[in-house]
């Protein structure tokens, strides 16, 4: 027996020490590369403070800064204004169709916000559908979708179910008799709406309200194809990484500094604000469902169906132009597969790799998620609640930031892994791990370990007991976060259009490719393929979790 406790020992510290290296290797490296980057000067090699110097003190650049916070407060915002009543009129009432609307709310909430700024240029730019439409009308040019306007409109359609989501878990845990015990001192109706039931899921919403930010603020492919001269710090850090002369490759360091602080920031305020005023809920009797008849049933279904008819259209209307024929960027009258024959013909590449790098990723993050699962929740210890802590930094770091990293890391010998495949799998591995991890962590919760404690008395390795036992009993949870970790892979661009090149370019960066050469038809078979994975993917998840919404 004391054999085997030091075996158990032993395999869990090799694991433990084993992840350890891959993180400081391929994070905590790369953020130091990018750190001193953005400190020391391209020409001299000297230590310097002058990119941010220029950076602050330059109109052009800290207006990007600017607009990023322009961005991301009103989108927040209005994705609380949408979400936040659709949440409770969900919750709260009987609505039709309410099955199918929540799955739709989800398809667009994991569909890539990119595709949706395409779809919506195809709609509203200067010689979208709907532009024209409108000028036929009014008989005069109608204002096309992009700049600022365009940019709030996709972020608040792709974003606002994440307010959605986590009001909506939280109005389940609200207790009746809470409600109940207001109505008794006089409190009912809207006040009792502001002044119990908001407060009290307030905790959960600001959390989703973070989500919404960090996303808003990290997005480099909707700006970049409809912002139109209204530039976005994704964007501008991009611009300056690419056009690599003078030293803009460390002044683009600098700027990747400057939103790892932002994020972090935000990060740590989450937490302790979280922690501050979170309490939990025991709902043994949660808000009944009810019916809302007359005028008021009528204005609500239609507040749900327009906000999810609007939030879907950009899938709508992918699947229905990728049929079209068409002569690069005009649509002709008639239907054809020629957009799809010219995607397999010339772009088959991208969809290989998206393929191929995606599941190779994804076979690696259910082996290190399970492994790190195991060691953060069953072996802590301080070195555990660091890798903890690590696991969640590139999911806080904005993609285009940690693929300059990665980038600047691994330019030069002896690790040169740039423009190489592997460089892409491991930035998938680095994105998207956590999905993975948290849902392994809580299969493990609902584990008990005397499970494993019979098998080792039995005279099973704890190694095997692991693989054997405890791996097999959590693969159902570890399955639904891997399934959301391929999702989010294979959606993959603000990293990826970093670090790709003509071999190595994904399915995501080459629609952005498309897009930019106004090459629409093959854009929009080549969406609609990932769009189709991604629905697929999704009924997946449904069927093995068993539920109808996804845990963030």
């Amino acid at each position: 027996m004391p054999k085997e406790r030091g075996t158990y020992f032993d395999f869990w510290k090799i694991i433990t020490i084993a992840i350890t290296v891959l993180f400081v290797f391929f994070l905590i490296y790369p953020l130091i590369t990018l750190f001193i980057s953005g400190f020391r000067d391209a020409h001299t090699n000297e230590w310097t403070l002058s990119y941010f110097k220029t950076f602050f003190t330059k109109r052009f650049y800290y207006r990007a800064l600017l607009n990023s916070f322009s961005v991301t407060i009103t989108v927040t915002a209005l994705s609380i204004l949408v979400g936040l009543p659709l949440a409770y009129f969900m919750t709260a009432h009987k609505i039709r169709g309410k099955n199918l609307v929540e799955i739709l709310i989800i398809i667009s909430m994991m569909s890539p916000a990119f595709i949706g700024a395409y779809s919506w240029v195809l709609l509203g730019g200067r010689n979208g559908v709907i532009t024209k439409f409108i000028s036929g009308i009014i008989g005069h040019q109608a204002p096309p979708i992009y700049g600022f306007g365009g940019i709030l409109l996709v972020f608040t359609m792709k974003l606002y179910p994440f307010i959605y989501m986590y009001a909506s878990g939280a109005l389940k845990k609200v207790d009746m008799s809470l409600i109940e015990a207001a109505e008794g001192l006089g409190c009912s109706g809207v006040k009792r709406l502001f002044t119990l039931i908001i407060p009290v899921i307030m905790p959960t919403v600001f959390a989703g309200s973070l989500l919404v930010f960090m996303n808003a603020l990290a997005d480099f492919g909707t700006p970049m194809l409809i912002g139109e001269g209204y530039i976005t710090m994704p964007v501008l850090i991009f611009n300056e990484f690419i056009n690599e002369v003078g030293g803009q490759a460390n002044f683009a360091a600098s700027m990747a500094l400057i939103m790892v602080f932002i994020t972090a920031v935000l990060f740590l305020l989450q937490k302790y604000y979280i922690n501050k005023k979170s309490f939990t809920m025991s709902s043994l009797r949660p808000i009944p469902v009810t019916n809302v008849k007359g005028i008021k049933n009528i204005l609500m279904h239609g507040f749900i169906y327009l906000v999810v008819f609007i939030a879907i259209i950009p899938q709508l209307t992918v699947i229905y132009t990728s049929f079209l024929n068409t002569n690069r960027m005009i649509f002709i009258p008639g239907y054809s597969f020629n957009s799809y024959r010219m995607v397999f013909s010339n772009l088959g590449t991208a969809i290989k790799n998206t393929y191929t790098f995606g599941l190779t990723a994804l076979l690696l993050i259910v082996i290190m998620g399970m492994l790190i699962a195991y060691i953060t929740t069953r072996r802590r210890n301080a070195l555990t609640s660091v890798i903890d802590s690590v696991t969640m930094l590139p999911y806080i770091i904005p993609g285009s930031v940690l693929g300059i990293t990665l980038l600047l890391a691994f330019n030069k010998p002896p690790v040169l892994l740039s423009g190489t495949g592997i460089i892409i799998i491991i930035v998938f591995i680095m994105r998207r791990m956590a999905y993975t991890i948290r849902s392994s962590a809580a299969i493990l919760y609902q584990i008990s370990p005397s499970i494993e404690e019979a098998s080792i008395s039995l005279g099973v390795p704890p190694a095997k007991t692991f693989f054997k036992v405890t791996m097999v009993m959590m693969l159902p949870g570890v399955f639904s976060g891997a399934i959301l970790s391929w999702i989010t892979i294979i959606n993959e661009l603000s990293a990826s259009v970093i670090l790709y090149t003509t071999r190595t370019r994904t399915m995501a960066v080459a629609i952005y490719a498309e897009v930019i050469r106004a090459s629409y038809g093959t854009a929009a078979a080549l969406s609609t393929i990932l769009c189709v994975t991604t629905i697929i993917s999704l009924l997946i998840f449904f069927k093995i979790s068993g539920k109808r919404e996804v845990s963030i």
